[in-house]
């Protein structure tokens, strides 16, 4: 079962390595594309894992589209550049 979402602030290949990283830690999906234009994630999974891949993208920075505003969509934006800064850092390790 594959499932689109759509997000806001992913900007480069940290924010994609810190989102699959954190995704794939879910035993349930199996696999995990990041379009950075689209600003669109697909899991796949063999059972529906949506409600959890919302809640584990919010924590990281990255919101579903139009889901949030003003004040809240600047501090989801701030969390986001730590997500990808982290993303960047892991990467430079492998």
């Amino acid at each position: 079962m594959d499932t689109v979402l759509e997000v806001e602030n992913i900007r480069c290949g940290g924010c994609v390595n810190t989102i699959t990283r954190k995704l794939m830690s879910d035993e349930r999906i199996t696999d995990v594309k990041v379009d950075i234009e689209a600003q669109t994630i697909t899991v796949s999974s063999e059972e529906d894992v949506k409600a959890s891949a919302e809640a584990l993208l919010f924590s990281l920075g990255y919101p579903l589209r139009g889901s949030v505003q003003g004040l809240e969509s600047f501090k989801e934006k701030a969390r986001s550049v730590v997500s990808c800064a982290i993303g960047r850092m892991d990467s430079t390790k492998t």
